[in-house]
C-alpha cells in the first residue's frame, strides 16, 4: 500500500539527453534538418524565413504579410486551403517573429503527398486579394484599439520602444500603419523573404526517406534570383528612464522595467538564467514570495531575460494596485540590492538548481521539442555544446558567482520603468 505520509524519494537529474538533428541539404542548396523521432505516424514540416528589408515607412509589412500568406494563391482561396488541410485532419499555421516567419504544416504521414503540395503553392504562389488585405487592416486597427484600453499592453510595447526606439524590436504599430499596407507592397515583400535562398527546413517527428524525398521533388527545384537584405538593425534607447503613462479610471496599474542586457549568444546568459530563476523566473522566486505571498499587492509577477537574435533584455513584469504601486517598486529594488550583497542560502540555491534540470528536462517530451531546443540555438550560430554548457553552470555556479552577476548586470538607477495606470 502507498505510504502517503512519507515522501517518494528524492534523485537529482545527472543529464539531459538531446536528440540531436541531421543536416540534410536539397538540390537547390535549402538545409533540411531532420530529427526523427516518435512512434506516431505524425510529421511536422517547418519552412523559416529570415525577415529582411524593415521599413519605418512600411513597419508592418513583414507581419501582415505572413499572416495573409495563406488567404489564397493564383489558383485556390484562402478558403479552399483551409478546406482541403482540415479534410486531411492536418493543421497549417504561420507564425511571425522579430527574426523569423515561420511556415508550419502538421499532418499524418500518409497524407504528405496530399498537404504539402499546397504548402508548396502557398510558398511560391501567394497573391494577396484585395478583399482578404482589407478586412485584415479593418480587423486589426479594431484589435489595437482594444488593446492600447489595456494596460498591460501599453506598458509592454512602451518599455520596448523605450529601449530599442522606432525599429523593429520597439517600434509603436499606429493605427495609420495598418492602411498602408497595399496587395502590390505585399506582393513584393513576398518575393524579397520567401524563397529558396532565405528558407531552412526543419523536419521533426516520424521521418523516412518517403517524407524527405517528397520534400526533395517539390523543393528541390525552387529557384529564385531574389536579392534581399537581411535585417540589421540600430538601436536609439530613449535617454528618460522614467515613464508614467497616466490611465486615470484604472484599477490597476501594469509595471514594466528593465535594460537592454545580454543574449543567448553571451557567455554569461546561462548564469543569468540562474540568478533570474533566484529573482522572479519561477513561482517560487523572491519577488513572488515578497510581492504575491507576503504583501499581496499582485497575483503574480516575474521576471526574465529575453533574448533576440540583435539585442537582448531583461524585463520584471506586473499588475498591482493602484495604491500599492511605488512600494511595490520599493520591494522589487530591495529584492534586487538584496542579491548584490547578500549571499543566496544554499537551500535555496540547490531548489533552484533543481527546478531548473527539471524544467529543461520537462521541456523535452517530445520530437517536436527536441527539434525546438535545436531551432533555439542555430539561429544564434551556436551547436549542441551550448546545452552542456547550460548543464554545467547550473551543477556548478554557486552563491558567490551570483553575487558578483547582480552587482555586473543590474543596476536600479539604470533600469527603465515604465508605469501605466
Amino acid at each position: 500500500m502507498l505510504d502517503r505520509l512519507t515522501a517518494p524519494s528524492f534523485k537529482e537529474i545527472d543529464n539531459v539527453a538531446i536528440i540531436k538533428t541531421e543536416k540534410r541539404v536539397l538540390k537547390n542548396n535549402i538545409p533540411v534538418f531532420v530529427l526523427n523521432a516518435g512512434q506516431q505516424d505524425l510529421v511536422r514540416i517547418e519552412f523559416i524565413f529570415k525577415n529582411v528589408d524593415w521599413d519605418i515607412k512600411n513597419p508592418l509589412l513583414a507581419s501582415a504579410t505572413n499572416t495573409l500568406l495563406n488567404d489564397g494563391t493564383a489558383s485556390i482561396t484562402g478558403a479552399q486551403i483551409a478546406e482541403a488541410i482540415d479534410f486531411y485532419g492536418a493543421f497549417f499555421q504561420t507564425e511571425y517573429g522579430y527574426d523569423h516567419s515561420v511556415i508550419t504544416l502538421y499532418t499524418l504521414n500518409k497524407y504528405v503527398a496530399n498537404t504539402l503540395p499546397i504548402v508548396k503553392d502557398v510558398l511560391c504562389n501567394s497573391v494577396f486579394p484585395a478583399k482578404e488585405v482589407a478586412t485584415f487592416i479593418n480587423n486589426n486597427k479594431q484589435k489595437l484599439k482594444v488593446s492600447l484600453e489595456k494596460n498591460d499592453f501599453v506598458a509592454r510595447r512602451e518599455f520596448n520602444n523605450a529601449l530599442f526606439g522606432n525599429n523593429l524590436y520597439g517600434y509603436k504599430a499606429q493605427e495609420s500603419d495598418f492602411d498602408k499596407l497595399k496587395t502590390e507592397d505585399l506582393q513584393a515583400y513576398f518575393k524579397k523573404a520567401y524563397h529558396p535562398h532565405n528558407c531552412t527546413i526543419f523536419l521533426s517527428g516520424k521521418v523516412d526517406e518517403v517524407l524527405f524525398n517528397t520534400i526533395e521533388n517539390l523543393f528541390g527545384n525552387w529557384e529564385s534570383a531574389t536579392i534581399f537584405t537581411q535585417n540589421k538593425l540600430v538601436f536609439t534607447p530613449n535617454v528618460q528612464k522614467y515613464h508614467k503613462i497616466p490611465k486615470p479610471n484604472s484599477l490597476q496599474t501594469a509595471i514594466r522595467i528593465g535594460i537592454p542586457s545580454i543574449n543567448r549568444n553571451h557567455a554569461d546568459f546561462a548564469a543569468m538564467q540562474v540568478l533570474n530563476t533566484v529573482f522572479g523566473g519561477y513561482f517560487g522566486s523572491r519577488l513572488m514570495t515578497n510581492i504575491r505571498e507576503d504583501k499581496g499587492y499582485t497575483y503574480g509577477i516575474s521576471s526574465g531575460n529575453a533574448t533576440m537574435a540583435q539585442a537582448g533584455y531583461f524585463v520584471i513584469a506586473t499588475e498591482v494596485g493602484v495604491n500599492v504601486c511605488q512600494a511595490t517598486l520599493h520591494e522589487i529594488e530591495l529584492e534586487m540590492n538584496r542579491l548584490k550583497t547578500d549571499l543566496v542560502p544554499d537551500y535555496e540555491l540547490t531548489l533552484v538548481k533543481n527546478y531548473l534540470m527539471g524544467s529543461l528536462l520537462g521541456s523535452l517530451e517530445n520530437a517536436f521539442s527536441h527539434a525546438d531546443k535545436f531551432k533555439n540555438i542555430y539561429f544564434y550560430g551556436l551547436d549542441y555544446d551550448y546545452f552542456d554548457h547550460f548543464i554545467h553552470t547550473i551543477k556548478t555556479i554557486n552563491a558567490e558567482d551570483l553575487r558578483k552577476l547582480a552587482n555586473k548586470y543590474w543596476d536600479w538607477d539604470n533600469f527603465y520603468k515604465v508605469i501605466v495606470g
